[in-house]
């Protein structure tokens, strides 16, 4: 398997631990993984991507410009910005609640990630949109949409990584008192990305 995936959102969304669980998952499934994380002002609320490349193909653990596979996006303006990362044909999983900056309590902008999302629907071709509010209220906790992203990526079929293996990873790398929620944020994930699936 050759697949090149970003994760993008802002410091405190889980996004180097979801890029964790991708990149295990497929070396437990026997595939070469490259990854790399750029964190940046991470714990000021910036910006963070990792890079996951899986396959013979990867010789650098950096996605080239226009060759992702799929854009896991925490946050909906972090979609945007990395969009150029997007291969034609590629599919994008979003966020569609936004962080918003430190400079909206400073001066309000109005910024509530509609236009963000409103750019992507006519931009990509194959778009899944999440409402982490909706998932994380019904699950009560506001710390496992990182997992649910993960989810719904594995339910589209187009991550390539089946749910068992992931599932596995989670049990794995997340502290024993946060798995079971962690398994059921995945599996909300999971049936979201399913109505998404490419029959």
């Amino acid at each position: 398997m050759n697949k090149d995936i970003l994760l993008c959102g802002v410091g405190g969304q889980g996004t180097v631990l979801a890029s964790k669980l991708i990149a295990s998952s497929a070396m437990e499934c026997g595939n070469t993984v490259h990854s790399a994380e750029t964190i940046g002002m991470a714990q000021r609320g910036g910006s963070v991507t990792s890079h996951v490349r899986i396959g013979e193909n990867a010789f650098s653990p950096l996605i080239p410009m226009g060759k992702a596979d799929m854009i896991l996006a925490f946050e909906p303006a972090e979609a945007v910005r990395n969009l150029c990362y997007l291969k034609k044909g590629g599919v994008v999983i979003v966020n569609s609640v936004p962080v918003k900056p430190v400079t909206e309590s400073l001066h309000d902008t109005g910024y509530d990630g509609t236009e963000m999302i409103a750019y992507l629907r006519k931009k990509v071709d194959e778009l899944v949109v999440i409402n982490a509010d909706e998932i994380c209220k019904s699950l009560g906790s506001a710390k496992i949409f990182n997992v649910a992203i993960l989810g719904a990526a594995v339910g589209t079929g187009r991550l390539g990584i089946d749910a068992e293996t992931v599932l596995k990873e989670i049990e794995t790398k997340v502290p024993k008192k946060f798995t079971e929620i962690n398994k059921r944020a995945f599996f909300a994930g999971k049936q979201i990305g399913e109505s998404y699936a490419v029959k």
